[in-house]
């Protein structure tokens, strides 16, 4: 599923307009991306945590060459999926 075939899931499931569901879906990712940036988490029950993770710099090898490449730090995101949505899939 893609994010257009959201949409749409979510506009039918809802009983919302098209242009409703893109709107709702929009400020979702954009409070969770905003909550992330801040260097907070999104914990929502039932379904999983959004969080940020610091990945410390590494060195690692260009593949094309095998000469060594220094990799930066940087914060990534991870989810984990609650308990709700594991039941769910199994």
């Amino acid at each position: 599923m893609n994010k257009n075939e959201l949409v749409s899931a979510v506009a039918e499931a809802a009983s919302l307009s098209k242009s409703d569901a893109q709107s709702a879906v929009e400020a979702v990712f954009s409070v969770i991306t905003g909550e992330l940036k801040k260097g907070g988490d999104v914990r929502l029950v039932g379904f999983g945590n959004f969080e940020v993770s610091r990945r410390e710099a590494s060195t690692g090898r260009n593949p094309q060459t095998g000469q060594p490449v220094q990799i930066p730090a940087r914060n990534v995101p991870k989810f984990s999926a609650g308990k709700g949505l594991k039941d769910a899939v199994n």
